[in-house]
This record gives structure tokens, sequence and C-alpha cells, in this order.
């Protein structure tokens, strides 16, 4: 199964991402997808009508309460998916959305980044392309150990939690970290980022990678900014980070959280 359906509390990863989204104001989800994910779409597509009437029939209460509220999750928002038919890099997957979108900045969300916040982090990186017009990167402060697993930003701080950037370097090596600001799977994107996608040549593993594509827009003098975003990154990217995040969610969730932590502390496991 792919990660992003992987069920966190009681629905799949990317219930989270697409919750996101239209809390931001999204009104369009394109998902860049393969042949073996479609049930990724078709999940978004609603539910067959004789569903709930056979749900009811069988007193499946909170089953029903669970279809209602993806129901009214995709009320407004129109889904569609392009295929990427092998993987060949982020920066490649992103680009075969290119067809669908009109020449106007998209928001990007990778499946497999969940950022429990208030304001919802889409909406925080709108915040600051309403005011730079540029490209935004979703930036976290992490500890220094573990820093070599992600991409981290060499910046000039310009605002509070705003930056400039200025180079982005791909898992560094200790002690060559550029700063403690790693990138999350979350960006606005401008009509220009997809001008340099399109020229953009594979990397030695045959892979478009979005993160040199940033690197070339720098040099060619582009300006790109980064956001520190309010909230807490979870990860769904690997078996143990889903477990951790999925453990994070249920816990505090108000419906399961209380009952579990019960029975972790009855149990003699915390």
């Amino acid at each position: 199964m792919p990660k992003e359906i992987w069920p966190v509390i009681d629905k799949p990863a990317i219930q989270f991402i697409v919750e996101e989204a239209k809390a931001s104001g999204i009104e369009e989800v394109i998902f860049v997808s393969n042949a073996k994910k479609k049930f990724v779409l078709d999940y978004f597509k609603g539910s067959p009508a004789p569903l709930k009437k056979i749900l009811s029939s069988r007193k499946k209460t909170e089953a029903i309460k669970a279809l209602e509220e993806l129901e009214e999750l995709i009320k407004g928002v129109t889904f569609s998916s392009v295929m990427q038919d092998r993987p060949m890099g982020d920066g490649h997957a992103i680009l075969q959305a290119l067809p669908k979108l009109k020449k106007e900045p998209a928001g990007v969300l990778f499946g497999d980044d969940i950022v429990e916040s208030t304001v919802p982090c889409l909406q925080q990186l709108i915040n600051v392309y309403a005011t730079c017009e540029k490209p935004v990167l979703a930036l976290y402060r992490l500890p220094k150990e573990l820093l070599h697993s992600y991409g981290v930003v060499q910046v000039e701080k310009i605002a509070n939690r705003v930056y400039k950037i200025k180079k982005i370097v791909e898992k560094p090596k200790p002690g060559e970290e550029p700063s403690d600001l790693a990138v999350i799977g979350k960006y606005i994107l401008t009509p220009e980022v997809f001008d340099f996608l399109k020229t953009a040549k594979p990397n030695e593993k045959g892979e478009i990678v979005l993160a040199d594509t940033f690197d070339k827009m720098l040099q060619a003098g582009k300006s790109i900014y980064g956001y520190e975003v309010e909230g807490k990154w979870l990860e769904c990217g690997n078996k143990i980070a889903w477990l951790k995040t999925d453990l994070y969610l249920t816990l505090k969730d108000p419906q399961y959280g209380a009952e579990l932590r019960k029975f972790a502390k009855d149990n003699n496991l915390i």
C-alpha cells in the first residue's frame, strides 16, 4: 500500500493533506500518482449512493459520521489526477501537473508530511506569498543530529520567521549544515519554477529534483523565500515515522486519546 493511504488515527494520511488544502482555501486538487494508486483519487470522488443506507440499516453510527465528514470535505473541491509512469524525482512528479495548471501559483503538498497547527501550514505559506509573490518553502527547525536526512537551507533572515533562501544543501554531512532549518514537503510554486523545471536535466540517478531546480534559480539571481512554519511537523515517510505520528495524534485525539492513555497506564506501558 502506498504510504499516503496508511491510516493515521482513523483515516488515510492523504486526508490530512486534503483537509489542510481545503482549510487554506484551495478549490482544485491535482494528485500526481501512478496507475497503482488510482484508488487515492477514487477515495475522494464520494461514496456510492447506497452505502449510507446500508450503514444506517446496520446501525453503523461511527462509520456514518466518518462518511459524512468525508462528504463535507469534498464539497466545493474538484479532484483530478495526472500520472507519473515511473519515479523520476519530485521535480519530475510536480512537472506532470503543468498541463492542468493555469499561469498562476500552485501549492504543492507532499503526501507524507503532516503539520499540526492552528493556522493550516499551506495558509501560512500563502500569507507569505501574498507579500513577496515569489516561491515560498516551508521550513522547520531541527536538532543538528537529524539534519543529515533532509534538505537544509542557508538563509538570510528578513522578518519574523521569514527568510530569503541563499542555498539548499541536500542531506549535508555532519558539521556542514548551513543552518538548522530543514525543508518540509510543502511549497508555493510560481509559474517561473515550472519554467525552470521544464528545462531541468536529470541528475546521475536519472531524477529531476526540485531542490536542484531551486539552486539553478538562485544561481540565476531569482528570489526564493522560506517560512519557519508554526506548528509541529509529523512525518509518514517511513514505518517508524508513521508509527510515531499515528501514536502522537491518536493519544491527543478527543475520541480515542483518553481511553488509550488509560490502557497504556493500566498495562504499565507509560
